[in-house]
């Protein structure tokens, strides 16, 4: 079991690696079309992971509860959606292509506002990879090893362009490959942290399994609709990143079906 656990978390920390590992490659700097497309795989797979892996293993383990069986569900969700509202009040931040940063103010660079962005849309990812860990370490019905590795699969494979948002763009402005691909890296340093904070603690949740498996939903699909989504629509031919997002969709969801 422990080794699953171990892939469970390097997995996703190794595609935001070898996301922001592109650095090394790049010639120019990455096109708005292709940074929109990114974003929206990266939201799409986002989007199904909390449905397939969170919201409805969260539901099926309160079936038990009779009518209010959705009550864990819905509670953990909103849970979720106000922890990710009080860190983007707190946290001072900046989006891509937005004109001033959001949160506190602070004396930071952009390149470090930008990497805190990133940063706090991580801690959802992080959290949710800990919680099905958590679940699968514990024996807690529903989560099997199949699942625990879909999810980690989707969230590596959204965490690949994440890297290269972040790692790409920071070297066109004149920041030294090195360097870039350290932030890029850091970017994504949440993630495994909060991973093993959830499962050194995993005995303890287990009665608040459907809770944490929705306010995990709550905390990535927040990210999606108040960052990804803006982002994806930025410009012209918004339509490729409605088109990302339904191929980083399809894709999560066969993963989870497939290998849950």
């Amino acid at each position: 079991m422990m080794h699953n656990a171990f892939i469970g978390i390097a997995v996703p920390f190794l595609g935001t690696i070898l996301g922001a590992a592109g650095v090394y490659f790049m010639k120019e700097e990455l096109s708005d079309r292709m940074q929109r497309f990114l974003t929206g795989f990266a939201a799409g797979v986002m989007v199904a992971a909390s449905i397939w892996s969170l919201l409805i293993p969260a539901l099926d383990s309160a079936a038990d509860q009779g009518s209010l069986s959705f009550m864990p569900a819905v509670i953990g969700f909103w849970l979720g959606i106000l922890f990710l509202l009080l860190l983007d009040h707190l946290t001072p931040h900046l989006h891509r292509f937005a004109d001033a940063p959001e949160g506190p103010q602070s004396h930071f660079k952009n390149n470090t506002l930008m990497m805190l962005a990133v940063t706090i849309h991580n801690i959802p990812e992080g959290m949710a990879v800990g919680v099905v860990l958590a679940g699968f370490l514990t024996g807690f019905s529903g989560i099997t090893a199949s699942s625990v590795m879909a999810l980690s699969l989707g969230i590596a494979i959204q965490n690949f362009p994440e890297g290269a948002i972040i790692s790409m763009p920071l070297h066109a402005e004149g920041t030294s490959k090195h360097r870039s691909f350290l932030y890029g890296v850091l970017s994504g340093a949440a993630e495994p942290t909060g991973a093993i904070l959830t499962i050194l603690f995993s005995e303890r949740l287990v009665p608040l399994m459907p809770y944490l498996l929705s306010f995990a939903a709550g905390a990535m699909l927040y990210v999606v609709v108040e960052e990804l989504i803006p982002e994806m629509s930025q410009g012209k031919h918004s339509n490729i990143g409605v088109l990302a997002f339904a191929v980083g969709f399809s894709l999560m969801m066969a993963l989870d079906v497939a290998l849950g």
